[in-house]
């Protein structure tokens, strides 16, 4: 049913596509693994039928000492690849019923009631993406993001982006279990189980630069440091995030959207978020309801989660 008040309608449009930015913005720096992957230069806009991740897999086999008028070595190198990645879609609805319309008939009344509908799917979809983060691409019949739980996963033998690391060792991220160590997670091992992990990611200065963790690793690792150690840090994830620190300057954060007991060790440098060109929380046209008085405006959003370089990346788990 089409709304007979056309300078409503319009009034929507004009605020929720002068709102899509800000509500980008306000996502990104909601979570402080996507604020992190932000700062990188790392959430990059995607095009084509499929996400395409260009990977840097071996060393360039020609680097070699030589002496004098030696003969060099100029045979061609296969030093990369591609991971491809499925796009995955988001929606959320900013509905006005008829109802509404008549009750905001008015400029300011539109506005108002505009801003109270945006901010309360904005949570939503901070939510919804904070989860998403995290997950492992089959929930929602595998409509959801390939998260940490893929791209880092328990298992580091699984096939990300078409590229099996059971054949493919170099594809495979680091992975510190307590099980398999015999070894009983608390606040007396935590410290250990990290030096170990730690040890398995770094490569000379390259190393990770944020730690999440649920709130059991968090608290294991909180109550592991002695005051004059238990430094805290409100700019390593961002303004609004404060975070416990290794290594001198890696920041550990609580993230309630991590899965229960684990903590991850991340290098961003290797992990992007891939918004598809023209869908990053992209308000479309108004769609009027066709068996009820309303109007509602979907704003969506699709793209994935990706990763360049798995071996930079590590998980502690039970």
């Amino acid at each position: 049913m089409a709304l007979p008040n056309t300078s409503f309608s319009d009034i929507i449009a004009t605020t929720l596509q002068g709102y899509s930015d800000e509500l980008a913005d306000n996502i990104t720096n909601h979570n402080g693994l996507l604020r992190q992957i932000d700062r990188k230069g790392n959430k990059k806009t995607a095009t084509g039928r499929t996400i395409v991740q260009e990977i840097e897999y071996a060393t360039n086999g020609t680097a070699a000492w030589y002496s004098g008028a030696e003969t060099l070595d100029i045979s061609a190198q296969d030093t990369f690849t591609a991971a491809e990645f499925n796009y995955k879609q988001l929606a959320g609805n900013v509905v006005i019923s008829g109802l509404e319309e008549v009750q905001n008939s008015g400029k300011e009344a539109i506005h108002n009631l505009l801003k109270s509908r945006i901010r309360n799917l904005e949570k939503t979809l901070m939510n919804t993406l904070a989860t998403g983060l995290y997950a492992d691409g089959t929930g929602t019949s595998s409509k959801e993001l390939g998260g940490l739980q893929l791209l880092v996963t328990d298992t580091n033998t699984n096939t990300v982006g078409g590229i099996s690391a059971s054949t493919y060792t170099w594809w495979k991220n680091a992975v510190y279990g307590f099980a398999a160590k015999y070894v009983t997670p608390s606040a007396t091992t935590i410290q250990h189980a990290m030096n170990t992990l730690w040890l398995s990611v770094i490569r000379g200065s390259d190393k990770p630069d944020i730690i999440p963790a649920d709130s059991i690793y968090y608290m294991y690792y909180l109550e592991s440091l002695t005051p004059n150690q238990r430094f805290t840090d409100d700019k390593g994830a961002g303004v609004g995030f404060t975070n416990l620190v290794y290594q001198s300057n890696v920041p550990v954060i609580y993230d309630d959207q991590a899965p229960a007991s684990h903590m991850y060790m991340l290098n961003t440098d290797y992990l992007f978020l891939r918004p598809a060109k023209g869908r990053e929380f992209k308000p479309l046209g108004e769609k009027s309801s066709v068996n009820q008085d309303a109007l509602v405006m979907p704003v969506v959003w699709a793209g994935n989660m990706t990763t360049s370089n798995r071996a930079r990346q590590g998980v502690i788990t039970a």
